[in-house]
């Protein structure tokens, strides 16, 4: 049996329907916008990736739109004909022919990995070193912006078991609005039920440290990036500052930012995400990172869709201290799907699909359903 190579690859916009509308800092998401690529392998295997960003433009530099351009003019070329099997080698050409595109490099990563996991019969964590767990623990974001309607969806999830963390997305309104609602929620819910803050980078550096201070007061159990993502002096000061936990998120973007940040103790956790990393094998690096730092791991999402939440819960199910669990929970946010089996949730975790590669099939006709015409 000869070498497989790539035929050709295949990206697709899909907007797909959510239950509500997600309220960040910067944006409300109304649906799901998502870049699905699929890479054909001269052996008749296909492999699927997503790329999947917030809001357009408004979260990260790179769009759906401008996603499906860089791949279809830029990457589907540089690739065609090459040998399927290496991550590893097509990611190094990339890399030196096409500069950042993270999202658009973690889609073709997932691509490749999962096509080489269907060709040898195994999942994608298996090429990564294997799992250590087929379950990860997933939390939920409560962003409603209501206060008591997020007591009672937080409420109906706990006594479903479906979740016992939540997270609330704060940093729209004024300072003291947003801590009144988050310290009405925590001191409602009790001391049994973690919930973390995510201010998506809304705060200056003074305003956190006022209302990180009311913050740890309430009981709130971890601070999400409360200041820019180019501050990193200021994460630092922070971290050392309050006892709370301090994430990195934006911030943690690249391996070279997390290097950065572990060297100047820039947040005492970090969220994780394929997507802002440019792929899974380089969350391994950042991971291996924080590890050596002693800096706690948090699976972070972009909120993407089955395909692009497999992905990040084969590699995450490969690291030893995922300490603060995950937020894959981005397929509970849409009401329907593009591919033929769902994934599960239950008991507050995620089953890992453990088919070969992703472990995952396309519904063409669902994609044909919600592809941009």
């Amino acid at each position: 049996m000869g070498e497989a190579f790539i035929e050709r690859i295949e990206a697709v916009i899909v907007d797909l329907p959510t239950i509500r509308p997600h309220l960040l800092s910067m944006a409300v998401m109304r649906k799901q916008t998502m870049v699905i690529v699929r890479l054909f392998c001269s052996d008749g295997i296909e492999g699927l990736g997503e790329a999947t960003t917030i809001g357009g433009l408004s979260y990260g530099d790179e769009s759906p739109e401008g996603m499906k351009l860089t791949i279809d003019t830029y990457v589907a070329p540089l690739l065609q004909g090459k040998p399927a099997g290496s991550a590893n080698a097509l990611m190094a050409l990339l890399n030196y022919h096409i500069q950042g595109n993270y999202f658009v490099k973690s889609a073709l990563e997932t691509a490749v990995l999962d096509a080489q996991g269907k060709r040898l019969g195994v999942p994608v964590a298996a090429l990564l070193g294997g799992a250590i767990t087929q379950t990860l623990p997933v939390l939920w974001t409560l962003a409603s912006g209501d206060t008591t309607k997020d007591i009672q969806e937080a409420q109906n999830l706990i006594s479903s078991g479906r979740h016992h963390t939540f997270k609330l997305k704060i940093g729209r309104n004024a300072p003291k609005t947003d801590i009144a609602h988050v310290s009405a929620i925590k001191a409602t819910l009790g001391s049994d039920i973690k919930v973390t803050v995510d201010v998506n980078q809304a705060w200056s550096e003074g305003v956190a440290k006022q209302g990180i201070a009311q913050l740890q007061e309430a009981g709130i159990d971890l601070i999400e990036q409360p200041i820019i993502k180019s501050n990193f002096e200021g994460l630092a000061r922070l971290t050392h500052y309050f006892r709370v936990p301090i994430m990195a998120d934006e911030a943690a973007g690249t391996v070279a930012d997390a290097f950065k940040l572990a060297k100047l103790g820039g947040g005492s956790v970090f969220a994780l995400k394929i997507a802002k990393s440019g792929g899974l094998i380089n969350i391994q690096k950042q991971a291996a990172i924080a590890l050596g730092a002693g800096i706690s791991l948090y699976g972070g999402t972009m909120l993407e869709g089955t395909i692009g939440t497999v992905a990040s819960a084969q590699v995450f199910s490969t690291l030893p201290n995922l300490d603060w669990g995950t937020e894959l929970f981005g397929p509970l946010l849409l009401t329907d799907d593009i591919v033929k089996k769902r994934v599960t949730y239950a008991n507050g975790g995620l089953e890992i699909p453990q088919g070969p590669g992703l472990g995952l099939e396309l519904d063409l006709n669902q994609v044909e359903k919600y592809k941009r015409k």
